[in-house]
């Protein structure tokens, strides 16, 4: 199994949370791409912990379908499910049209202002990663984009869901954002969605949300085409 990397963990803090966290993180980028297996024993040593935190973890990963358990036998890391992958798109964009709406039409409210800043300056930060070819940080960046955005509608709750609900849609983009051209899009696409809602126009901000949540499943069979193995469904 793959080394993971910066096993410390904050011993101030419950321990199962955090192996989830870099676990998940490392199956999103695909550092652990489907069909890797998880040793439990193995994960234990390498984290310096017992048995417990671990299965707690791998199951904090099987509820969210990031990996299939197969009891007494192994624990792999699943292939990408298009279905449940469209399934979250299609609850991000119900989401976020309607949050990109409300925030653009509260233009005047001081907190965009606030906002406002906060994005431009994670855009900015994407253009450097993108530049840099750093796509594991471009899409930490893409995430703390979109999570402001609830952040600023007050609906903080539901980005822990959507995130929930999101491995498999992430894993596609992850396959998708080395394509030429791909990462500049989703610079380009952010700014447009910052600049209408700055303008407040709501129509504007909801039309280039809904053009650029749809940017992956777009080329869908490209991406079969090129990592087979990766996907079923």
């Amino acid at each position: 199994m793959l080394k993971i990397a910066s096993e410390r963990l904050d011993r101030d803090r419950q321990a199962a949370p955090q192996v989830f966290e870099r676990l998940r993180e490392m199956i999103v980028s695909l550092a652990l791409p489907p069909g890797a297996p998880l040793s439990r024993a193995a994960l234990a040593e390498q984290f310096g912990l017992s048995s417990t935190p671990i299965r707690d973890a791998l199951m904090r990963l099987h509820e969210e379908g990031l990996v299939e358990v197969f009891p007494q036998h192994a624990t792999v890391v699943s292939r990408i499910d298009v279905k449940l992958a469209e399934q979250a798109h299609f609850l991000r964009q119900a989401l976020e049209l309607e949050i990109v709406r409300m925030l653009a039409a509260a233009r005047e409210d001081p907190l965009v202002d606030e906002l406002i800043d906060g994005l431009n300056g994670t855009i900015a930060l994407q253009q450097h990663f993108a530049k840099a070819g750093d796509f594991a940080k471009f899409m930490a960046a893409d995430n703390d984009f979109h999570r402001q955005l609830y952040a600023a509608s007050g609906k903080h709750e539901l980005w822990a869901l959507v995130r929930s609900r999101s491995g498999h849609i992430d894993r596609l983009r992850r396959l998708h954002l080395p394509t030429p051209g791909k990462a500049q899009d989703i610079v380009r696409h952010h700014r447009m969605i910052v600049k209408a809602i700055d303008a407040g126009q709501p129509d504007d901000a909801q039309r280039h949300l809904r053009k650029h949540l749809s940017g992956t499943l777009g080329y869908l069979e490209q991406i079969r085409s090129r990592h087979p193995e990766y996907l079923s469904g």
